[in-house]
């Protein structure tokens, strides 16, 4: 059985694979690969595109990020609002209830992460349009799920379109307009509630606009 990424699928997907209580801030870690491919950059403005509970968006505002982090869940951006109070960053973090399919943030960014975000329109059509809030000099890092829907997590299964390859996210940078810092795969296990481990199979793409 398919499903699309809308609103309803995340509000409910919040609510119920992710009910643990919105206190326990040790659950909301950031993905293993943030601090490593960011150590080398300025602090300065961040977007995190589909922050979800707010891992990476309360870490890189941790780092001296001023952080604007948008998601479609109001579920979710409440448990990272919660997050973020608790690491006490919520001065430079700003919450955004926006559906990344059709919201315009209406300025560039230093910085745009996007980390196993699926909005409900095609997954490389998504990278596309996000790396557009990239400013001039400016870094887009995607971390996501390889082509392989055994390793989403979900339940059933996403679309089609929501399976990308790391030559297709490589490719759909205008090597004119960007350069690759970053492309490569790698697999982890992460611990899930229950005693259980899921295995996932991990795409990483760091690349700086071209001035």
């Amino acid at each position: 059985m398919t499903h699309d990424f809308d609103k309803g699928y995340w509000e409910q997907h919040w609510a119920q694979s992710h009910g643990a209580a919105s206190s326990d801030f040790e659950g909301n870690a950031p993905n293993p690969y943030l601090a490593r491919e960011t150590a080398g950059l300025m602090p300065d403005t961040a977007l995190d595109a589909g922050c979800g509970t707010g891992g990476e968006a309360i870490w890189l505002a941790a780092h001296g990020w001023r952080v604007t982090a948008a998601d479609i869940s109001a579920i979710a951006l409440d448990r990272a609002s919660e997050h973020a109070a608790v690491a006490s960053v919520s001065d430079t973090v700003t919450w955004v209830e926006a559906d990344l399919t059709s919201w315009e943030p209406g300025r560039q960014f230093d910085l745009v992460v996007t980390s196993y975000a699926h909005p409900a329109m095609a997954q490389l059509a998504f990278y596309a349009r996000i790396s557009e809030w990239v400013a001039p000099g400016g870094t887009l890092l995607i971390v996501g799920h390889r082509n392989d829907h055994a390793s989403t997590g979900h339940s059933q299964r996403p679309p089609a379109n929501a399976a990308v390859t790391l030559s297709d996210i490589t490719e759909v940078l205008d090597p004119t307009a960007w350069r690759i810092e970053t492309a490569e795969e790698k697999t982890r296990t992460l611990a899930v509630p229950g005693g259980r481990s899921l295995r996932l199979h991990d795409v990483i793409v760091r690349a700086t606009r071209r001035r």
